[in-house]
């Protein structure tokens, strides 16, 4: 006879159900998804430590027998024997031959940020690729490889905030709309409808052309109309479980509506909501691309895919401009797909609870099998 207290395994303290081990098995099923979530994970990684990759300060310094480490610190230029109290400038032939009479330097593999500018280029820029350039340069001179590390990082993070915010409030508004219906239901959907309809993009432009945009001005921007996207499933979902038994059974027992929709239904709901995440996460980058190559979106200067293809854009005689955001851009966006894909798949209900089934029959059988085979034993 089988224990039925056996402990259930765990992964990273969490106890691991059989059916979270089948969406698993499914989502590595999905080989296109599953190793396309490990190269995204890990130039995501990658992008995080852009300083120690591209960059124009030294990872590390050791001078007069003492280290110094200015990618974390700023140091002034006497420190290393200059006259300046202002911050060093590490480019500077000179103060390099200061560091170096009496000690060494450690540069990351590209010496460039995403606004450093190379004045020593062999030809106005833009400048083609070169070995000191391996993607050559934009338009003022700066390396596009390095602002090709730093733009990719923060398209990523702006997505990732912008797609976790806006869930959560599409979340929110879908079930209160779903589980108290009626007229609330009613009331919410015009207004959805209302604001669904409105011309985006041309209101998102008006209102970064009325304000600066930063980062977060732009992200509470783009939350102003992202927010629906999650809103029709969530309602629909939270439609269908608010006449089920076990929400009734719970309403009987006294349970407030905000407990019956957080911890009765809302789990149930996000199954659906999951598969979604990807897609919405990819669509948040290309808005932010978009708004940044017609000149609305982040603060000149910053790093930024879109604006690598206005400079492309601009620069016909400069393919390599783009070309390289383009490629890093479909790179990007497709990795996504794959993985909604996979995650799409590891959800499916026909491939769970059906494959669940199975195997729970199987081992029934088995187990079945087993207790007749001792019987026959014993007697």
């Amino acid at each position: 006879m089988a224990d039925s207290t056996a402990v259930q395994p765990r992964f990273l303290g969490f106890r691991v159900t059989p059916l979270t081990r089948r969406r698993l098995a499914n989502f590595r099923a999905n080989r296109r998804g599953f190793w396309s979530f490990w190269i995204f994970l890990v130039l995501f990684v990658l992008s995080l430590g852009a300083e120690f990759i591209a960059n124009d300060k030294p990872l590390l310094i050791k001078y007069d027998n003492a280290l110094y480490w200015p990618v974390f610190q700023a140091y002034p230029e006497t420190t290393f024997g200059g006259e300046f109290e202002t911050e060093t400038d590490y480019r500077d032939p000179f103060v390099r031959q200061l560091i170096e009479e009496k000690g060494w330097i450690v540069w990351p593999p590209i010496p460039y940020g995403y606004r450093t500018i190379n004045y020593n280029l062999p030809v106005p820029a833009p400048a083609p690729p070169s070995a000191d350039n391996w993607l050559g340069t934009d338009d003022q001179g700066r390396d596009v490889v390095a602002r090709l590390i730093y733009g990719f990082r923060i398209s990523v993070l702006f997505g990732l905030v912008l797609t976790a915010v806006s869930s959560v409030v599409g979340i929110m508004a879908g079930a209160v709309q779903g589980y108290f219906g009626g007229l609330t239901d009613l009331l919410f959907q015009r207004f959805i409808e209302i604001w669904q309809g409105l011309p985006t993009l041309f209101l998102l432009i008006i209102l970064s052309s009325v304000v600066t945009p930063n980062f977060w001005w732009l992200l509470g921007l783009l939350l102003l109309f992202s927010w629906t996207a999650l809103v029709h499933v969530v309602r629909a979902e939270f439609l269908r479980a608010r006449n089920l038994d076990y929400v009734r059974s719970a309403r009987a027992l006294g349970a407030t509506d905000a407990t019956i929709m957080v911890r009765h239904v809302l789990p149930n709901a996000m199954v659906a909501t999951l598969t979604f995440m990807p897609f919405i996460l990819n669509g948040s980058i290309t808005t932010l691309t978009a708004l940044d190559f017609l000149g609305f979106g982040l603060p000149p200067g910053s790093p930024s895919l879109g604006e690598l293809l206005a400079q492309g854009k601009a620069n016909l005689q400069a393919p390599w401009l783009g070309l390289t955001a383009f490629f890093v851009l479909a790179i990007m966006l497709s990795l996504l797909i794959f993985i909604g894909e996979a995650v799409r798949d590891a959800f499916d209900p026909r491939k769970t609870i059906g494959q669940l089934s199975t195997a729970t029959s199987g081992a029934n059988e088995a187990a079945a099998v087993a207790a007749k085979t001792k019987r026959k034993a014993a007697e």
